[in-house]
């Protein structure tokens, strides 16, 4: 039917009734001329910033689409707490988005954002705070309106921060509770690498902590920190120059809410790696029940100090940690089914016992960790350690040729992989410009990866070995070797830990 009526309508018009002389090769008359996306070279990813005059950098990348993700970053976390109490970065994460002096609540901010099919969120690290709306480009004016009110005039009304109280405890319970301890691991490395300075401080909020902080505090805190020169505005999917006028428009001459700022009080403290333990026992024996319950693990995280990301060495420890790869032994293609990474060939593959082990770089402007994260049967913790301590000597063996060039090849796919995404691509222009002032793009971190030999892999890794490990520990620690043990087989040539004689068993 569908085939007849085609061939009729071309009939009517081919045979001359409406439009005698049309050709399927030329426009039809009274038609929009296209316009067809085109991508010239690099320039198309192109990041294009400008410094405005109170500080405030802009930074936006053109992508083709309907849609456009806009945020602001502040140089702003939990490793910026040192004169305060821990938890303020993870109160801030919680009120973003409440009521502001333009919008009375955050159901008429989300209603706002609707408008424009859009939807916003704000994330806390230990060194950044980020909020960002992701909506139709047409809405930019508002967006960034809607960013500078969230921001730079938030009312922190007693409600919300009773509100927020209530979210950060159970966030702390769900934290303990939670079957993956990842997150709890994290935080334990992180205090164990740097005690007590910059990025060891707590991420999460101590429950102690929960009933100090007020509106005084906050105010006391954003205005030392939340200050233009220590801000990014970053858009993706936006011309550059509609980003920038809106910024002069909300962003230029504004007063927060809490006064002139002061960054003369901001801590510059840089990250002092000290290394050390962090021990938690912990019953796990009823973390997962139902139908396949998780049996009862104590999970062991060992560390050691990387490089900032601002040095050469980056890239190295970024393809050593791809090399290292592994993760879960019943994750999809788990070990025998394909990996090809140290910890799944090595460890997994030889081990049925081990339920996991997977590498975690972790990397800030004046430091970094690399860790091993492994999981096993609370009996078999000191094999799983020694397991874990041989595989950190091994990396500063050389490396094998075809081994090297799949960690290589596999991190490039990653990195573009990723970068398909808008809401990635923004955090990554945001990231950079914060940190750095400009932005490398992706085919220039492909080339510095490409040029990656097996002896800056040994140079690094050697590097690495001399630091004092960082260990976390979680669950029943019976079996746990000590400290001194753990650096001594990272000391040594196999890394074996010392051998010990029981009388009783």
């Amino acid at each position: 039917m569908c085939v007849w009526f085609g061939i009729a309508v071309y009939r009517k018009y081919s045979s001359g009734s409406r439009y005698p002389n049309i050709s399927l090769s030329a426009p039809l008359p009274g038609i929009p001329k296209p316009v067809f996306a085109s991508v010239d070279g690099h320039e198309q990813c192109e990041t294009k910033i400008t410094t405005l005059e109170n500080g405030l950098k802009v930074a936006s990348q053109n992508k083709f689409g309907q849609f456009c993700t806009v945020g602001i970053l502040v140089n702003s976390g939990s490793r910026h707490e040192t004169k305060y109490p821990s938890g303020i970065a993870h109160f801030l994460e919680k009120l973003a988005f409440s009521s502001t002096a333009q919008y009375g609540s955050k159901d008429e901010i989300l209603l706002t954002l609707e408008k424009h099919g859009g939807i916003c969120d704000c994330q806390t690290s230990r060194d950044t705070t980020m909020y960002a709306v992701s909506a139709e480009v047409k809405g930019l004016d508002t967006v960034v309106s809607l960013l500078s009110d969230a921001v730079l005039q938030p009312r922190l009304l007693d409600e919300e921060i009773e509100m927020t109280r209530m979210a950060v405890r159970f966030e702390l319970e769900d934290l303990n509770m939670r079957p993956d301890p990842e997150p709890l691991l994290t935080e334990m490395i992180h205090a164990a690498a740097y005690r007590g300075n910059t990025v060891g401080l707590p991420r999460f909020c101590p429950v102690d902590n929960v009933e100090k902080i007020d509106k005084k505090l906050l105010h006391t805190y954003l205005r030392s920190y939340y200050c233009p020169e220590r801000m990014v505005l970053a858009g993706v999917g936006i011309e550059h120059e509609q980003l920038v006028a809106c910024a002069r428009k909300y962003l230029l001459d504004v007063k927060p809410v809490w006064g002139a700022s002061t960054p003369t009080n901001v801590d510059l403290s840089v990250a002092q790696y000290t290394g050390g333990i962090v021990r938690m026992d912990k019953d796990m024996s009823d973390v997962s029940l139902g139908p396949t319950p998780i049996p009862e693990l104590t999970h062991i995280m060992i560390g050691l100090e990387s490089c900032s990301f601002l040095e050469e060495d980056f890239i190295p420890f970024a393809v050593l940690n791809m090399m290292m790869g592994g993760g879960g032994s019943f994750s999809a293609g788990g070990p025998g089914k394909g990996m090809f990474t140290r910890l799944y060939l090595n460890v997994l593959n030889r081990h049925h016992w081990m339920y996991n082990a997977t590498s975690y770089h972790h990397s800030y402007e004046d430091s970094g960790l690399l860790c091993i994260h492994a999981s096993a049967d609370p009996r078999q913790v000191r094999e799983m350690v020694e397991i874990i301590t041989r595989e950190f000597i091994q990396m500063a063996g050389t490396a094998g040729e075809m081994e090297l060039a799949r960690a290589k090849t596999q991190l490039k796919s990653m990195l573009m992989m990723n970068l398909e995404s808008r809401p990635v691509i923004f955090e990554d222009v945001g990231r950079q410009v914060l940190a750095t002032g400009t932005r490398k793009l992706p085919h220039e971190l492909c080339d510095l990866i490409s040029n990656i030999t097996a002896s800056d892999i040994k140079r690094v890794t050697t590097k690495m070995l001399r630091s004092k490990p960082a260990v976390a520990a979680l669950g029943d620690l019976t079996e746990m070797p000590s400290y001194e043990h753990i650096q001594a087989a990272l000391s040594s040539k196999d890394g074996r830990l010392p051998r010990m004689y029981r009388l009783f068993r």
